[in-house]
């Protein structure tokens, strides 16, 4: 599946960003955007999925970046 993700950063000077991606993220998830760590709080589908294509709108907060493990 393809993802076309808009993520939006909530209590940060952060432009957000539009990324295509193979895997879906994930609540609690992290990702960075630029130079930003950002904690996935909230995933919306803007439209239904189609079959091999999804619209995702995704709520972010700044966070730490991961642990090496």
């Amino acid at each position: 599946m393809n993802y076309k993700v808009s993520y939006v950063v909530r209590k940060a000077d952060h432009p957000g960003a539009i990324i295509n991606q193979k895997q879906a993220p994930q609540l609690g998830g992290k990702v960075q955007l630029g130079n930003l760590w950002c904690k996935i709080v909230e995933i919306k589908d803007l439209l239904p999925p189609t079959e091999d294509f999804a619209y995702l709108h995704v709520s972010c907060k700044p966070a730490e970046p991961p642990e090496d493990d």
